[in-house]
């Protein structure tokens, strides 16, 4: 007997064996979220005498924001985040020389969406990586594909791959990305340990690599 025809025909269940019933179709379909919280809702729906449209909408809209919140989750460890910065926690009273109103516009993405670069510029201290990497995850929750790196770290591996003649190939990699956070990162010790290594006599193809790409 298929699956349809199973839950189809049953019909006339008591409280337990409905239950038991939602439980197995949404194993099934793969909806985790109104698994777990059909039968909070279905009590809420029914104190509040809510029709079957709204309890139906309710479980559904549960279940999509469920999965746009994982998908975000997955999206900002893909990114690989030193650590997590948020906007929210950034304080703008603290550096008065930070537009609040303009970083609030940059968060809604719209120069990621049409390709254009932004350079976040200021003394050490001031709050560069945490917008950075703010901003960077504010992309990655409206669904953009986004990558963090060092600046030494990058140039060192694309002199690398132009040593072995793979530049081309890395450089397409990383431009599978909608956005790329390249953080110099001034202040630490082993970015300036990776920045003092041999790459000047490279520097020539290294631009040139860039600019043709």
């Amino acid at each position: 007997m298929s699956t349809q025809q199973q839950l189809t025909h049953q019909r006339g269940l008591t409280e337990p064996a409905a239950e038991a019933a939602v439980d197995q179709a949404c194993r099934m379909l793969r909806l985790p979220t109104i698994r777990g919280q059909f039968v909070a809702t279905a009590d809420a729906a029914e104190r509040e005498q809510l029709t079957y449209r709204g309890f139906l909408a309710e479980l559904l809209m549960a279940e999509c924001e469920d999965r746009q919140r994982r998908r975000s989750e997955r999206r900002i460890k893909a990114a690989a985040f030193p650590c997590a910065k948020w906007l929210s926690d950034f304080d703008f009273s603290a550096n008065p020389n930070v537009p609040s109103a303009l970083i609030h516009t940059l968060a809604k993405c719209e120069w990621v969406r049409n390709g254009q670069p932004l350079c976040l510029i200021g003394d050490s201290g001031t709050g560069k990586s945490h917008l950075l990497i703010a901003l960077g995850t504010e992309a990655a929750m409206a669904e953009y594909r986004v990558k963090y790196v060092l600046a030494a770290k990058l140039v060192n591996e694309l002199v690398e791959a132009a040593d072995e003649l793979i530049l081309n190939k890395t450089i397409a990699r990383y431009g599978r990305f909608d956005l790329l956070c390249i953080d110099l990162c001034r202040d630490r010790d082993y970015a300036e340990a990776a920045l003092r290594k041999p790459v000047e006599q490279d520097v020539h193809r290294l631009r040139l690599g860039i600019a043709a790409y």
